[in-house]
């Protein structure tokens, strides 16, 4: 096939059509077709680069070089185009659409200089050519038709291996019309399935060709006939007789130089100059996707269903119910095509539900197809027919997992004393080739898996006490494997290094399943949640991780009571309850009998870690003394132990609960080298669900800030925020939210706002209730900020009730701030006088004495600016507010504490105090300057 550059010169031929580029004019059979001058650009362009994918941008700059146009004028003239061409009827395909990607040209091209070359099609008689009709419409298989047709011409062998009904025939059929004209339609169509008997193989090819067979062998015959040949011969539906077709394919290829082979089979010939294209199932939207539609196993599904009779609305609902259906059929076309046909019986719902049931396999596809594809049954049957006992056997148990496994999985789990583990192996391997076992990397590990309607054909084939067996070595190896891989998850920072764990994590849902229903092993149930359980909390599936924690805790008995999987059963528990249903005493109880498991069993390692989630369960109640006072037992624990990493535990949870009490330089020296570079990456890992790295950074931007280094604390905060991203760890992701509070004091509220809606949408998914509600009370305190302080004082007080019954009590005082600030917008000087006071109580109460020097200046704002209140006692609020924030080393409020007394101070006349007060204070703080605080400063000192 030439694929030279185009000349002026030159003139090219495709099917029926000859088209000279020089003269701009197209014919078929020698008769002028009318073509636009833009559509017949598109033309030149696309044949210009025949089987190469030419983007629609790339497209409209080459027809319209010189103009802007929109997308929809390119679908016009290439619908024109097409038209022309009569692309799509009768068997013709020349350009294919590759979804948000652009256009090809798949059908063979000749090239030519002259008339004087144009000889029209080679010579030759060819009676036997029988190649099938192809299909008008293919869905999902552009691609593969033109990889397939370019390989068809440029090798000698191309076996298209693949599942059972995934569509290699069609596939086929389809290339081979597109390279057809390279051999001159001298095409030979094999039909394999119809026979059983291998030695009728070659016997089968010689009928086809018309030889007449003399001998019991008909190799010799075919290839006298075919040794002078240019033809393409399909040898269709191979696997169940793959070792005389590979003898007899490897002899034509060696005698017969010019005869291209495609065999369609469920494993490769393994012969010489042999090419596999392996034939992929349709795609299939992954869970909570967009743009539905798109994939083209929905496309096929709805097509064949509409075809059928089925009356569809084409919504939302509908089209995920279709593609729920989709990835159950794992995207095999036939059964997509089965299932398909039964809508317009059954309803698209009600065909959902019957995919779970065995009658399933029973529905009956197209009268014309060939019996093995007739039904799912028939074809699963034909498969499993094909494999040897132990093939069989490996298949059955291999039907324990669930979803991908790896080898080493499949060995342990699978051999025994009857099926040693050389045999399991050697099985597994030609299952992959029989296209019986799926296999694919993901990582650097090669998983593999069963479809799921192989895996549901093959459950009902095994015997319930193998079933049962079967089960019990799947838990006990999760078990396993969860106790020496689970600890890694949270040093793995990418999606890929952890599939493995999102992959066990399906086989783990099998296995306690089992464990805990009416035949399983409790008792290896209790341990298989404890090794999972931290696996769960980290991967944000709280649900899952109460109920089986739950669950656990409930079938205890006197061996596991009091032990080690008791105690991270309980931390477990107490964390995901904390997390999704705020802070009661049955997550409190949970995490203090961790502790005490820990303490009685001399454990003191994962008693300094248990200190981590118990001091978070009390700064998110709000408990700042009681923070400390467990940040300085953590610290006692960690002096008496050779561990870096409980020491920078012990540091973060210090540091933090300094910065909350206002102790601010105590809080830079402790925070520093725990956020500092070169921290060791055991010493960030998180246990019993406590991000104590992250909450550190959280501690050091908000002490950064406190301490007037505004910049600096920006860049924490964006890189809290990029590496919580990054991680894509739930719990991490919500806690670094955290710092929307840092951004809203500092006034970046566009970059508050563009974290925070990505966040209320996460916290709803994952079930992270207080967080949802604070996302909620930071998106009314935007508005306050913005000027709707009517809205925005509403909607903070019903969030602060709703964080109040969920005791999540972290952020009441700075709410209560904010809903001050409001009140004051809206004139209700009495409402937020009570509401100062109220908030004062609570940081004597709480411990939170690093807000004190704002409370102090929001109460002597409220004097100033009530008409019926005196200044006076402003000035002196004003004034305890600024020593104490002098005393505390709070920058941040230092600075606006001197501008409202320096403000108040120039009503009164005293402009020189004013200025003598407020601009060493503003020339000291140096970062920040494009904040509306400094702004007020500068705009007050030019005045003045």
């Amino acid at each position: 096939m030439a694929t030279a550059a185009v000349g002026e010169n030159t003139r090219i031929r495709f099917g029926p059509f000859k088209l000279a580029v020089s003269e701009r004019m197209l014919t078929r059979e020698g008769i002028r077709v009318e073509l636009g001058g833009r559509a017949l650009e598109i033309l030149i362009a696309l044949v210009s680069s025949p089987n190469e994918i030419i983007s629609k941008k790339e497209l409209m700059d080459r027809v319209w070089p010189d103009a802007i146009v929109e997308e929809g004028s390119l679908r016009f003239h290439m619908a024109g185009l097409r038209k022309a061409l009569g692309d799509g009827h009768d068997g013709a395909r020349y350009i294919a659409t590759l979804a948000g990607r652009g256009y090809c040209f798949v059908a063979p091209t000749e090239q030519a200089l002259s008339d004087d070359n144009d000889t029209g099609a080679p010579n030759g008689s060819f009676p036997h050519a029988n190649l099938p009709q192809r299909l008008g419409r293919m869905v999902g298989r552009d691609v593969d038709v033109m990889k397939l047709g370019a390989q068809l011409t440029g090798s000698r062998l191309v076996t298209i291996v693949g599942p059972g009904g995934v569509g290699k025939t069609t596939v086929a059929i389809a290339a081979a019309h597109q390279a057809a004209e390279a051999f001159a339609g001298h095409v030979l169509f094999v039909d394999l399935g119809v026979i059983s008997d291998p030695k009728l193989a070659a016997t089968t090819i010689a009928a086809m060709l018309g030889l007449p067979v003399q001998a019991e062998d008909a190799t010799p015959d075919v290839i006298r006939f075919l040794r002078d040949k240019h033809l393409l011969l399909i040898l269709d539906t191979c696997e169940h007789l793959v070792e005389a077709i590979a003898t007899i394919a490897s002899s034509i290829l060696d005698a017969a130089p010019q005869v291209h082979i495609v065999a369609t089979s469920r494993e490769a010939l393994r012969i010489n100059d042999e090419r596999i294209y392996r034939l992929d199932a349709l795609a299939c939207p992954p869970e909570a996707t967009a743009a539905i539609q798109e994939y083209p196993a929905v496309q096929l599904f709805v097509e064949r269903a509409i075809a059928g009779g089925a009356q569809l609305e084409g919504n939302e609902a509908e089209a995920s119910i279709v593609a729920d259906i989709c990835r159950k059929l794992d995207g095999v076309a036939l059964a997509i095509e089965l299932a398909a046909r039964r809508v317009e019986t059954y309803g698209l719902e009600q065909t959902a539900a019957l995919l779970d049931q065995r009658l399933t396999h029973l529905w009956q596809g197209l009268r014309t197809a060939p019996p093995r594809h007739q039904t799912l049954q028939a074809t699963l049957d034909w498969s499993y027919g094909l494999l040897s006992d132990t093939e069989r056997a490996v298949l059955r148990r291999l039907a324990v997992f669930v979803g991908n496994f790896p080898l080493d999985a499949a060995l342990d789990v699978v051999a025994d004393e009857t099926l040693e583990r050389a045999s399991v192996f050697a099985a597994i391997d030609s299952l992959v080739e029989k296209s019986m076992v799926a296999a694919r990397p993901i990582g650097a590990m090669m998983r593999y898996r069963l479809l799921d309607t192989t895996r549901a054909y093959v459950v009902e084939l095994s015997e319930e006490d193998e079933r049962e067996e079967l089960a019990r070595r799947h838990a006990a190896y999760c078990r396993l494997w969860f106790d020496q891989n689970g600890s890694e998850w949270t040093s793995l920072s990418t999606p890929m290094e952890r599939a493995p764990h999102f992959n066990a994590i399906n086989n783990v849902r099998s296995a306690l399943e089992w464990c805990f229903g009416g035949k399983g092993d409790v008792s290896l149930g209790v341990r298989l949640v404890a090794s999972v359980a931290p696996v769960f909390r980290a991967m944000g599936l709280l649900p899952e991780c109460q109920r089986w924690t739950e669950r656990a805790l409930q079938s205890l008995d006197d061996t596991t009571r009091g032990g080690i999987e008791e105690m991270q059963l309980q931390a477990a528990f107490g964390v995901s309850v904390m997390f999704m249903k705020g802070h009661n005493e049955v997550s409190s109880s949970a995490l203090n009998r961790s502790l005490e498991i820990a303490q009685a069993r001399g454990d003191q390692l994962n008693a300094a870690r248990l200190h981590g989630p118990i001091h978070f369960f009390h700064l998110r109640s709000g408990e700042f003394r009681r923070c400390l006072d467990y940040a300085e037992r953590c610290s006692a624990i960690a002096s008496q132990l050779d561990n870096p990493a409980a020491s920078t535990l012990s540091k973060a949870l210090l540091g933090l609960s300094y910065c909350l009490i206002g102790r601010l330089e105590e809080a830079h020296a402790t925070l520093a080298p725990v956020v500092g570079p070169g921290l060791l990456a055991a010493s960030k890992q998180m246990h019993y669900g406590f991000d104590h790295y992250t909450w550190a950074r959280i501690g050091w931007s908000t002490n950064l800030w406190l301490q007037g280094n505004v910049d600096q604390a920006r860049a924490v905060i964006r890189q809290c925020f990029k590496d919580a991203e990054t991680m894509r760890h739930p719990v991490s992701f919500a806690i670094s939210l955290s710092s929307i509070a840092t951004l809203l004091w500092i006034g970046d509220l566009d970059v508050a706002e563009e974290h925070l809606i990505p966040f209320i949408a996460r916290a709803e998914t994952q079930a992270f209730g207080p967080y949802l509600s604070m996302g909620q009370a930071y998106q009314a305190e935007i508005a306050i900020r913005r000027g709707q302080a009517a809205a925005g004082v509403t909607a903070l007080r019903e969030q602060l009730e709703v964080l109040h019954g969920q005791r999540f009590e972290l952020f009441t005082v700075r709410f209560q701030f904010v809903t001050i600030m409001g009140l004051l917008a809206l004139g209700r000087f009495a409402d937020a006088w009570m509401l100062s006071e109220e908030s004062e109580q609570l940081i004597e109460a709480q411990g939170y004495y690093s807000y004190l020097p704002e409370l102090l200046r929001l109460k002597g704002q409220i004097l100033s600016t009530a008409p019926e209140l005196s200044a006076l006692g402003s000035e002196a609020y004003l004034r305890k507010s600024l020593d104490l924030s002098r005393s505390q080393g709070a920058g941040a409020w230092e600075l606006r504490a001197a501008t409202d007394l320096a403000r108040l101070w120039v009503g009164q006349r005293r402009t020189a105090e004013a200025v003598g007060l407020l601009r060493p204070v503003y020339e000291r703080l140096t970062e920040g300057r494009d904040t509306a605080v400094f702004r007020a400063a500068a705009e007050l000192l030019a005045r003045a």
